[in-house]
């Protein structure tokens, strides 16, 4: 097969619609449109949340509160998901388990119960996940950022 016998798989293409092309089309005149009004002329469109001049919902409604832009988000994982992995538990093998997903900071919470000895490579630990994972014989390492 070369590149000048490539085509699309048929049906897969369908030719452009010719609006506006007589009554015999079945989408001439006003070209699917409707009748008159701001949505049938060319180029006509609202910008998102526009309310025809009416003060928008966005800013007749009060304020509260602020976005802290520097707060850090971990993925949380819980000790009940670590009990199914062995060894060294590290971001790399909680990505590829599907525990989290990568370029997030993971922190671990001591939500269930581990019995073997785990090495847990982390951003974030709790202390009940800490003190669970030290008494299961294991150890936790931060990541230092």
């Amino acid at each position: 097969m070369k590149l000048h016998e490539l085509s699309p798989a048929k049906g897969s293409k369908h030719s452009k619609k010719r609006i506006g092309r007589g009554p015999g089309s079945g989408i001439g005149k006003t070209s699917g449109r409707g009748e008159k009004g701001q949505k049938s002329r060319s180029g006509a469109s609202t910008r998102a949340g526009f309310e025809g001049g009416q003060m928008p919902l966005v800013r007749r409604v009060p304020k509260r509160g602020f976005t802290n832009i520097w707060k850090t988000e971990y993925t949380v994982v819980n000790l009940s998901q670590l009990s199914e992995l062995d060894g060294d538990v590290t971001p790399e093998i909680l990505r590829e388990h599907g525990f989290v997903r990568s370029g997030r900071k993971i922190k671990v919470l001591g939500d269930g119960e581990i019995a073997k000895p785990l090495r847990v490579t982390a951003d974030k630990f709790s202390k009940s996940a800490r003190a669970k994972i030290e008494a299961a014989g294991g150890s936790c390492e931060e990541l230092r950022a």
